[in-house]
């Protein structure tokens, strides 16, 4: 009994000195890497982390005209956001956005790679033509689209007479207000998700399709078994992509309609914007700008938690 209590007190002692190896070669690892990840800490550090802690003090503070903290607060300006219909009207409004532009990217996005897919004639033509859209600024595209929904000039418009059909106020009617941002948004995106799409389908081997064809399957048939479980990781990682910068969806709707018309398009970027530089809230604005932060962070765990396991990894 005695040996074998010794036995197991040397183990023991063994077993710890391996553990204190291993800890200080991971120390040593870690101090090793640190130079090398040091100019992405210091980034992060500066325009990520910093911010973000700053705004979290800000939010529990009110502040004079300049922005400087005066009073401590602590929750009172959340409170007060779960109580104000003006924030609560511009959740609801950024949610049927963001239903909008999401499905509506990856929709048109999966139509343009599968067509860019073809082997055609000219298709190079095609792909360029569908990938303009990646040097073209969310003004500038709010700008042309200002053009289109013109009520007198634009082709929109004009399309509907001729198919007499009645005019449609696009950034005047609450109705139609918020369609009609969310079509440069999709437009803008829809080039950058197609070229990752059509990327991810190029990388499917032909032998998939041959021995499919072989077996008698039509394109239809290949592409729902073959292409669309293979390119599933580029649909996931455009899915959070694309929610993320939904969210963060400002420059079409401050140029197209100033989230107007009666808040139809007051997002919750947009009424962030409002409180800060408009209203000098600072304080409430941080508090905005927090609860969007945790509704993106919650969104992104869900579909990490959800839907990527149903992602095919090949």
């Amino acid at each position: 009994m005695a040996v074998l209590t010794e036995k197991t007190v040397k183990e023991a002692k063994d077993h710890g000195r391996r553990r204190g190896r291993e800890a200080r070669h991971d120390i040593a690892q870690w101090l090793a890497a640190l130079p090398y990840l040091a100019p992405s800490l210091i980034v992060f550090t500066v325009f990520v982390f910093y911010p973000l802690i700053r705004s979290i003090v800000l939010s529990t503070y009110a502040t004079n005209s300049i922005g400087q903290m005066a009073n401590f607060v602590g929750i009172k300006y959340y409170q007060r956001l779960l109580e104000s219909p003006e924030y609560l009207n511009s959740l609801a409004v950024t949610a049927r956005f963001v239903l909008y532009t999401v499905p509506g990217v990856l929709l048109v996005s999966l139509v343009l790679a599968t067509l860019g897919n073809l082997r055609l004639k000219g298709i190079a033509a095609y792909r360029i033509a569908f990938a303009l859209t990646l040097a073209i600024s969310g003004a500038t595209a709010a700008m042309l689209f200002q053009f289109l929904y013109h009520p007198n000039l634009g082709p929109f418009n004009y399309m509907l007479d001729l198919l007499h059909l009645p005019r449609v106020g696009w950034l005047i009617d609450p109705a139609w207000a918020l369609f009609a941002v969310s079509v440069p948004r999709i437009w803008l995106q829809a080039g950058f998700a197609t070229v990752v799409l059509l990327a991810g389908m190029q990388g499917i081997s032909d032998e998939l399709f041959e021995a499919a064809k072989i077996d008698g399957a039509g394109f239809w048939a290949s592409w729902r078994h073959i292409t669309f479980p293979l390119i599933t990781p580029s649909l996931f990682f455009l899915l959070v992509v694309t929610t993320l910068n939904a969210f963060q969806t400002f420059t079409e709707v401050n140029i197209l309609t100033k989230g107007g018309p009666v808040d139809a398009t007051q997002v919750v970027v947009h009424e962030i914007y409002r409180s800060f530089y408009f209203n000098g809230q600072y304080g409430f604005a941080s508090a905005q700008a927090l609860i969007l932060f945790v509704i993106m962070l919650v969104l992104t765990i869900i579909q990490f938690g959800v839907i990527e396991k149903r992602v095919h990894y090949a």
